[in-house]
């Protein structure tokens, strides 16, 4: 049976369960599942390579000891293991670092929603069918491993921590992360982008000292339970021994004048969530100046933070950041005087459908500035195709010329030049649209009626979180 179809069962038998209810669920039931069998597998070969190596996990909560066994426990016994001394356990180990550090935070707000003992045995027997010491086994669980993340986008609210692996490796291969250099992403959801430079980074690698030193050269903070557990998996099995540098955390909830020199890095590589409003508070962490509730607002202050002299970053912003006024002005005004944000890449409709419809961007910058110029390059859709869906989605080869554009650039009809000098007196206004953009009629009749769909859903989404906001000012007020 092959990996693809194995995982389809699994899911299937989960669907029979009264207590798994949609996709979100049965990713992260599946989720906790591999990553304790994962961990299994790659703790057999870690003490093959070191006779002293010791588990985190107390022996009788080890895969190998309650799940290897296909007739093991089952049923009722079964779930009372899991619910009453599994999870408990795991959720309770005490450390600070390291890997008991790794498990713990992978359980501290994960559950087990089977209330059927048999079923759930039924997984667990599925499960073992993979051998995840095969080369070819790991391999192709990666492949299904981006199929999980691909099935989030379906699964309401956890399809914004996935962004199409196209995106990712575009930006690390333009980002281009070196042996040594510290990368970060300050809203990691799934590690797709460290996933990425850690292959980047394992290419340079010629020795073992080396391909040790990227353990450490790779940091990420995600703030929700379900995407930090896949994180963490996806570190694994991109061979990070201990990924106790990926934390379950909200950046953004540590006051901006706390962080020093030692929290500085060389790269960042993010897509921080867009659209939403930060909880009472948070703004408080930032200076006056920058205030604000909004979500990409405060990761671009933080990111211009974070960044080391001499250090680059991409970021996924979508189009209100470059249009809008207030405090977004202020940021941006920030982002040209001291960082030169060289070149900002226009995304078309629908590379994050159906998780949103805005357009999005992706702003490269480095530490260091002032800005002289900024270049702008419209990423139009492959030829004969006027959006993207699961079926077509966006691929790497499109990035194929942007690439040969980088260090030879000119203006064409899909690239054009913009002064600093001339942002600044358009009150920073970066939403700067294509002068050489061959207009072809009055567009595409069924990509109108998407944009328009995508924008009157955003609005409606605005219009219920303005009445929020004044609902809670006039119940405040009273």
């Amino acid at each position: 049976m092959s990996l693809t179809t194995l995982i389809k069962s699994v899911q299937d038998i989960m669907r029979k369960d009264a207590g798994v209810d949609g996709d979100a669920q049965r990713i992260s039931q599946l989720c906790w599942m591999l990553f304790l069998k994962i961990f299994d597998a790659r703790e057999e070969e870690w003490e093959v390579e070191n006779d002293d190596y010791k588990s985190p996990i107390p022996k009788k909560f080890r895969w190998r000891e309650w799940a290897a066994d296909d007739e093991g426990i089952t049923g009722d016994a079964l779930l009372d293991f899991i619910n009453n001394q599994l999870f408990p356990k795991l959720k309770g180990l005490s450390a600070t670092e390291g890997q008991s550090l790794v498990v713990r935070s992978v359980f501290e707000d994960a559950y087990n929603y089977m209330k059927n003992g048999t079923l759930l045995r039924q997984v667990v027997n599925k499960l073992n069918e993979i051998d995840f010491h095969t080369q070819a086994e790991r391999h192709q669980l990666n492949d299904i491993y981006e199929k999980l993340l691909k099935d989030l986008q379906s699964a309401g609210n956890a399809g914004e921590f996935y962004t199409p692996r196209a995106v990712t490796q575009f930006i690390v291969d333009i980002i281009n992360p070196q042996l040594g250099e510290t990368v970060f992403d300050p809203a990691c959801g799934t590690g797709g982008f460290l996933a990425c430079a850690i292959e980047h980074l394992k290419a340079q690698a010629k020795t073992p000292a080396q391909r040790k030193k990227i353990e450490r050269s790779i940091f990420g903070v995600e703030k929700k339970q379900l995407p930090h557990m896949l994180a963490v998996t996806n570190m694994i099995l991109h061979g990070i021994e201990v990924p106790d540098q990926i934390k379950h955390d909200n950046t953004l909830n540590r006051p901006l004048a706390d962080y020093g020199k030692k929290d500085y890095v060389d790269v960042i590589i993010t897509n921080p969530p867009f659209g939403g409003m930060e909880e009472d508070g948070i703004e408080n962490n930032f200076p006056a100046t920058f205030r604000t509730r909004e979500t990409a607002d405060l990761f671009l202050v933080l990111i211009m933070k974070l960044l080391k002299a001499n250090g680059r970053a991409a970021v996924v912003l979508p189009d209100g950041t470059l249009f809008g006024e207030g405090i977004k002005t202020r940021i941006k005004e920030q982002l040209l005087t001291e960082f030169n944000l060289h070149t900002i890449v226009r995304l078309p409709n629908g590379v994050f459908a159906p998780y949103t419809g805005i357009k999005t961007n992706l702003l490269f910058f480095e530490k260091g500035g002032p800005t002289k110029h900024v270049w702008y390059y419209e990423h139009p859709y492959p030829d004969g195709q006027k959006s993207y869906s699961k079926t077509r989605p966006m691929r790497i080869e499109e990035f194929e010329p942007e690439k040969e554009w980088w260090n030879k650039r000119k203006e064409s009809e899909y690239a054009w030049k913009v002064s600093a000098k001339d942002i600044a007196e358009s009150g920073y206004n970066l939403d700067i649209k294509n002068p050489n953009a061959v207009v072809d009629g009055v567009g595409d009749p069924d990509v109108l009626l998407q944009e328009f769909k995508a924008l009157s859903a955003e609005v409606a989404k605005i219009q219920e979180k303005l009445k929020t906001e004044l609902g809670k000012a006039l119940e405040s007020a009273s």
